[in-house]
């Protein structure tokens, strides 16, 4: 290799992810604490590992990850973003495989903001006609 690391920025919602896989056994940390530690359900874990097992790849690196920002679900999208893009960055000929499963795709979905004169983004205060 004639980097030390791959890189990848993984974004969703309000989360930004940076993320950078080594040559490695398989270890993943978030913010300097283990993944099963930052991400305790295991949906969440499911949603990281997803790009490394479709590239039958999750022995062979060693991720750190520094995310910030939004909850926790959308944390780990975020994560799983940068990972399919260090992973690309890594081996051009992954796209085959992580594009047709979503993964190189931003899910660009944001929150509505609310507008004056309603109590939400979209809902209505009850209208009375007499």
């Amino acid at each position: 290799m004639s980097q030390d690391f791959f890189y990848g920025t993984g974004r969703r919602k309000n989360s930004v992810a940076r993320t950078r896989i080594y040559a490695g056994s398989g270890s993943i940390e978030v913010n300097g604490r283990s993944m099963e530690d930052y991400f305790p359900r295991d949906t969440l874990r499911m949603v990281i590992d997803q790009p490394l097992e479709i590239t039958n790849l999750k022995s062979k690196f060693d991720i750190k990850i520094n995310v910030k920002g939004g909850g926790i679900s959308g944390q780990a999208q975020a994560v799983r973003h940068g990972i399919s893009r260090a992973l690309l960055e890594y081996d051009p000929e992954l796209r085959s495989s992580l594009k047709p499963a979503g993964l190189l795709t931003r899910d660009a979905r944001e929150k509505e903001r609310k507008k004056y004169g309603q109590p939400g983004a979209r809902k209505k205060f009850q209208y009375s006609k007499r």
